[in-house]
């Protein structure tokens, strides 16, 4: 047989559109040509692809290969198609048996002695693998974050050598079983941590409970950052569905996650627009994405860009960021809340009774005027944080009355009105 047909996936976003790798092996000078739309790391897989045949114990054909990617509209990035290449290759020339991958999907980068290295966004690909009803062939590395889907045959290998015994029948590849995944509802930061602090304690119960976005406002050193960081500690866990889609998401940013925990997501004052709302050339999730189903923390609000700012009012809306470009448009979901810290003035002691703040009135109002009315309008409550006296700090006393944890049925809303005091 001198033509193969093979089945892997792409990404787009969030999505995983099919991808049908087409090898076509004629006579003619030896060659191999690369046909649709496909990017750099795709082009330089010809070269890997031969060494990986080679190295594996196969003859790699000396005629003229045409391989095609469709569809041929579709932009195709990436190491991952380097494994179904290999294996349309040696199906076309007729070591490997045709109709072996009819019902397989494949995924995986190929080291030039043909080891398989992991991808990026092997959770969202498993997904739509699912849905289509086909099985998914991937590196070794990637096989437990694929399995966390169930009722899904996952078959991992570690060699292109072993992925085409698997196919010829001379020895199977087992499937990869839905691991028991034990989800970690225990956070490094608890509410239970706070001494004093009632009225902002209070608040953040609220939060919790209605999903709403809260803004702590005091001079420094009066626990605004300990307070937003023990928020996911209230909050209920995440089920099932909700854990596979922050799952997928931190898979394709190629970024560690703790499965079963609410994102806390902390960006720097210092991150662009992009950063936080995502993009690229190959739109990536930002920060907003990254905390979707979890807490959007900026600490020193004023401190931030207005511009950057400015680019939170819709998502905090429609719970969703559009990126568009000229080619594109991609839909990422961000159903996050937003906590926010500033201090009252620049120097950070305006309003305290010990009169330590020498900012002017002008000053004091620039520096509130870093943020927009719409966008504060948006923040739901609005929390004065007192400081401490010292006897207050040094109470062993157990807080009594306080509730720890919040009802189960968590639903981000929509609200018609804005609560600005507690």
């Amino acid at each position: 047989m001198s033509f193969a047909k093979i089945y892997t996936r792409g990404l787009l976003g969030l999505h995983a559109p099919l991808i049908e790798v087409e090898v076509h092996v004629s006579q003619g000078l030896p060659s191999l040509t690369i046909v649709g739309l496909a990017e750099a790391a795709v082009r330089e897989s010809k070269d890997r692809v031969r060494s990986a045949i080679i190295n594996s114990g196969f003859q790699f054909p000396t005629k003229r290969l045409t391989i095609n990617l469709a569809p041929a509209d579709l932009p195709k990035d990436g190491s991952r198609l380097d494994l179904p290449i290999a294996l349309g290759i040696l199906i076309a020339s007729g070591q490997l048996p045709e109709n072996a991958t009819d019902d397989f999907e494949f995924i995986g980068e190929l080291a030039l002695d043909g080891h398989l290295r992991p991808v990026t966004g092997t959770l969202t690909i498993a997904m739509a693998c699912q849905f289509a009803k086909h099985r998914l062939l991937l590196p070794q590395e990637n096989a437990a974050e694929a399995a966390q889907l169930p009722e899904f045959k996952v078959f991992a290998a570690s060699h292109l050598k072993q992925v085409c015994d698997h196919l010829a029948n001379t020895h199977k590849i087992e499937a990869t079983l839905n691991p028991e995944t034990h989800t970690q509802n225990t956070y490094k930061f608890d509410l239970v941590d706070v001494k004093g602090q009632l009225r902002p304690r209070r608040a953040l119960e609220i939060a919790a409970a209605g999903g709403h976005s809260i803004l702590f406002k005091g001079p420094p050193g009066t626990g605004k950052t300990l307070l937003a960081s023990r928020l996911p500690s209230i909050l209920p866990p995440l089920n099932a569905q909700e854990n596979l889609e922050v799952a997928s998401i931190y898979s394709i940013a190629n970024t560690r996650h703790h499965f079963g925990q609410r994102p806390f997501r902390a960006p720097h004052h210092t991150a662009s627009a992009i950063a936080l709302v995502g993009g690229g050339s190959h739109p990536k999730p930002g920060e907003i994405t990254l905390a979707h189903f979890g807490i959007l923390f900026l600490d020193e609000l004023p401190e931030f860009d207005r511009k950057v700012l400015e680019v939170l009012r819709q998502p905090l809306e429609s719970k969703e960021i559009v990126i568009s470009r000229a080619s594109r448009q991609i839909t990422f979901p961000a159903n996050f809340q937003l906590v926010a810290a500033m201090n009252p003035c620049p120097c950070g002691y305006a309003f305290n009774q010990d009169n330590r703040c020498q900012c002017s009135t002008e000053a004091i109002k620039r520096y509130q005027n870093r943020i927009s009315g719409p966008l504060l309008d948006r923040i739901d409550l609005h929390i004065d944080v007192p400081p401490l006296k010292a006897q207050e700090l040094q109470d062993t006393k157990p807080v009594e009355n306080l509730t720890r944890y919040v009802s189960a049925s968590f639903k981000p809303i929509s609200y018609k009105y804005s609560a600005k005091v507690i």
